[in-house]
């Protein structure tokens, strides 16, 4: 199975971050990535930007691709 762009691990991760900002990229093994993108996301949705952290997250998990 590939492991780029479009493989189904980044199709579970991206669905993984859809439901909660980071978790695709702790799924992908991304700690510090997944960190980030969750304390941001969780600090813009108090003033309701948290859907681009979100949006980001989502995208993130699903174009990523593993340096060889």
């Amino acid at each position: 199975m590939s492991s780029g762009q479009g493989s189904a691990g980044n199709v579970i991760a991206a669905i993984c971050s859809f439901f909660i900002p980071g978790l695709g990229q702790l799924v992908q093994g991304r700690l510090l990535l997944a960190v980030v993108q969750f304390v941001l996301a969780a600090a813009l949705w108090v003033v309701f930007l948290g859907w681009i952290i979100h949006l980001w997250s989502i995208l993130d998990a699903a174009l990523f691709k593993p340096r060889s």
